[in-house]
């Protein structure tokens, strides 16, 4: 028999075939993805408990989501609703639970526009959906499904490039050695600054060693642009290019203002993603402030 000279291409994923949720409210779940957003109901599960005693018997449904991939729900006969669930239907689309928000679906739309009209059609429905979040690359709008889990409709504001790739395993790596170093002393990584930190570090590693006392790194992507644009600006910095990033490096303070580098609140938090070797002061809503030296 014939088998494949690269076993890697056998590996090969070939996107998401489904996801799945238990939800405790069949007539509302039905209701929500077939009829208020559309999704064709195209398979069903009815089941006797599979395995052990405890498990009861289901319904298994599925919704087309589009490309192949579907959007499924367990429904466990006679089970009842946790309490920690009660009340989460009604809530706002914000992040107010992060760790229960965390888990959700995410569908890709191919425009502003269809963003739009599905804001719009949503809105019609009598849903409450989120005003547009940028987070970088892509821009999203949320709404709540019946058992309050997030469901999300997203666009790509730009393709993801090598930069991306990697600058994601360098932030990765900074983490990893982050909470490595800090598992020795006895504690726990809280602020995402030590993970800046480290990846400014790492990042130093790779070049010559600037004897500037602040070096913010930023990544070369449209995102992080208007923070390198206004760095240029000035004349209490200077921007040197670095393999794949631009360092903005000064010997004092350095101050930005969200407004006026005119980003997103969500793109303006992890506006040092890049790394950056100095002291965050201060990095509100609207202001940030850093100065030379170390954050401890």
């Amino acid at each position: 028999m014939a088998t494949s000279s690269n076993p890697m291409s056998i590996l090969a994923l070939n996107g998401v075939d489904h996801t799945a949720r238990p939800t405790w409210k069949l007539r509302e779940t039905i209701e929500f993805y077939r009829d208020k957003l559309g999704l064709p109901l195209v398979h069903v599960i009815s089941a006797r408990g599979w395995g052990p005693a405890t498990h009861p018997d289901f319904l298994h449904f599925f919704f087309d989501s589009g490309n192949g991939s579907t959007i499924a729900f367990f429904y466990y006969l006679g089970s009842d609703e946790p309490a920690a669930l009660e009340g989460r239907a009604t809530m706002k689309p914000l992040p107010e639970d992060h760790l229960f928000d965390a888990t959700h679906t995410a569908w890709r739309v191919d425009s502003a526009e269809a963003l739009q009209a599905w804001k719009q059609h949503l809105e019609a429905q009598g849903l409450n959906v989120s005003v547009e979040t940028r987070h970088e690359v892509i821009e999203s709008i949320y709404v709540r499904d019946p058992n309050g889990y997030f469901i999300e409709f997203t666009r790509k504001l730009r393709p993801l490039a090598a930069i991306d790739a990697a600058d994601a395993a360098l932030t990765l790596q900074a983490a990893v050695e982050a909470e490595d170093a800090a598992a020795r002393a006895g504690r726990r990584v809280t602020a995402v600054d030590e993970i800046w930190q480290r990846k400014a570090a790492l990042l130093d590693q790779r070049g010559r060693r600037s004897a500037a006392g602040l070096r913010i790194y930023v990544p070369r992507v449209d995102e992080f642009a208007p923070l390198v644009a206004d760095a240029a600006r000035r004349r209490d910095c200077r921007v040197v290019a670095r393999d794949g990033y631009d360092c903005i490096e000064a010997k004092g303070p350095l101050e930005f203002r969200r407004k006026t580098l005119g980003l997103k609140p969500a793109v303006w938090y992890g506006l040092f993603t890049g790394g950056v070797h100095g002291r965050i002061e201060v990095l509100d809503r609207e202001r940030a402030l850093i100065t030379p030296g170390d954050r401890t």
